[in-house]
């Protein structure tokens, strides 16, 4: 029977105890050797697979080496190397824009603050986060993805339904040590098992603790609808 524990700091300690045993070497998929490499990956991952991303960087990275090489680049040519990410057009004008800021107001430099980085184009503060704990090794918050939104509410960790109030809510309840991890973790978990669409109950290591569990409940808590009707 899928039950939460209670309180949610329980529920939120069995739950990353058990993850942490199932995927313990979680981590950030996107390939990247430096900082400028990581902001670029970020902002091309938004609405877009790793993967797909991954396949992309291979070459743009050799082509475009630093900030002058994407301030200075053609937004339209370099929309083209992306072309098979999902809103290319926009991301190119972000990605150049952003590297004429840093070169303007930060020495050519990736920024190290949320602020700084929030103020580059095509910036928020899920790829601002991403930046902190992977290039600069500042842990200000939580990654809400949508893997983080989705199991988050399935297993009642949070209701909020916005990733900027539910970063805030997970906060208050995640373990600051484990705020880099929560989001791997779920990533993980919501790649290997508890996916959108068809989430594998049966062979999910936190069945017992979830209330959206196929297997003896109704509804899905992420979405608020019923299995039946998905």
């Amino acid at each position: 029977m899928g039950e939460p524990r209670e309180p949610r700091e329980e529920q939120v300690a069995e739950v990353l105890d058990r993850l942490y045993e199932a995927y313990p070497d979680s981590t950030i998929s996107l390939n990247f050797s430096t900082r400028l490499e990581l902001l670029i990956a970020v902002v091309l991952s938004a609405q877009c697979t790793d993967e797909r991303v991954n396949e992309e960087t291979a070459d743009l990275f050799e082509k475009y080496e630093t900030v002058e090489d994407y301030a200075n680049a053609d937004v339209d040519e370099l929309s083209e190397d992306i072309g098979s990410i999902t809103y290319h057009n926009s991301k190119a004008d972000y990605i150049v824009s952003s590297a004429r800021t840093m070169l303007e107001e930060h020495d050519g430099e990736v920024p190290d603050t949320m602020d700084e980085l929030t103020e580059l184009k095509g910036v928020g503060r899920k790829t601002a986060n991403v930046v902190l704990q992977h290039g600069h090794d500042v842990v200000e918050g939580i990654v809400v993805d949508t893997h983080v939104q989705r199991i988050s509410r399935r297993l009642a960790i949070t209701e909020e339904e916005r990733p900027k109030a539910m970063e805030q809510d997970l906060m208050s309840v995640v373990p600051e040590k484990d705020w880099q991890q929560y989001t791997h973790l779920f990533i993980s978990h919501g790649r290997e098992t508890c996916t959108a669409r068809n989430p594998d109950c049966g062979d999910c290591v936190l069945e017992d603790l979830c209330p959206s569990s196929k297997l003896d409940n109704d509804v899905d808590l992420a979405s608020g609808e019923p299995w039946d009707e998905r």
